[in-house]
Parts: C-alpha cells; sequence; structure tokens
C-alpha cells in the first residue's frame, strides 16, 4: 500500500475487517449448526471437538491468512467478486483503487465458469460416441 492514500489505506482497512466478520459468520454457520447439534444429543463431545478443530485449522485459518496481509487490495478485491461484500455499498473511490484487482478475479471467474461449463459438457456427451 506503499503510495497510497491514507483515505484509501482507511477504507481498505475498514471494508476488509467487514468483509473478514462476514467470511467468519459464514464460515461458522455450520459450526454452530454442531453446537445446536450437540445440545440435542445428536452429536457427541469428541465429534463436535473435532468439528471445533477442523474448523479452527482448515476455514479459520484461511480467513486469517487472507485478512491479515499489507496487501488488502486482493483481499478486498476477492471478497466483492464473490458478493461477501456489496458493491453498491464500495465508495467510488475505492472501487477505482481497486479495478486491477477486481478485473483478475472477474475474468478468473469467468474463465472458471466457461472451463467448468465445458468440461461438464465434455463428460456428458463422453459415453454418447
Amino acid at each position: 500500500m506503499a503510495g497510497t492514500p491514507k483515505r484509501i489505506k482507511r477504507l481498505l482497512r475498514e471494508y476488509a475487517a467487514a468483509a473478514h466478520e462476514e467470511d467468519l459468520r459464514r464460515a461458522l454457520l455450520p459450526v454452530a449448526e454442531a453446537f445446536k447439534r450437540w445440545e440435542r444429543k445428536e452429536l457427541d463431545s469428541a465429534e463436535l471437538s473435532e468439528i471445533i478443530h477442523s474448523f479452527h485449522q482448515g476455514p479459520a485459518r484461511d480467513l486469517w491468512v487472507r485478512y491479515t496481509t499489507p496487501h488488502l487490495e486482493m483481499a478486498v478485491a476477492l471478497a466483492i467478486t464473490t458478493g461477501v461484500l456489496s458493491r453498491d455499498t464500495i465508495p467510488a473511490e475505492l472501487l477505482d483503487h481497486l479495478a486491477g484487482p477486481l478485473r483478475f478475479y472477474e475474468e478468473g471467474r469467468a474463465t472458471s465458469r466457461i472451463t467448468g461449463r465445458a468440461a461438464h459438457q465434455g463428460a456428458a456427451t463422453a459415453g454418447t460416441g
């Protein structure tokens, strides 16, 4: 973020924190459901403990790495592209600053959709020859 205006740095930190909170909330939903199942005695304590451990070693760690970086542009752009943050809520000056990273993720998603569609179509027609 060297050379980045202070206002943009502040906005990046603010929106990265909001994205982290929302990503973490979404990632915790299955853990919250596991606690409910544990309370209903549908899971034993060892199973719940394993779910918590898996969450800590997987999604929680991945999100910590994503949002604990000096390069918040990529994290915020990914959050916008994947719908974690609504583009409509992002100030225009921040969107302008994120133009390159947004384009990177948007082009990658378009390529993934096309590649995925082609692979799916190929699998669907593989046995018809």
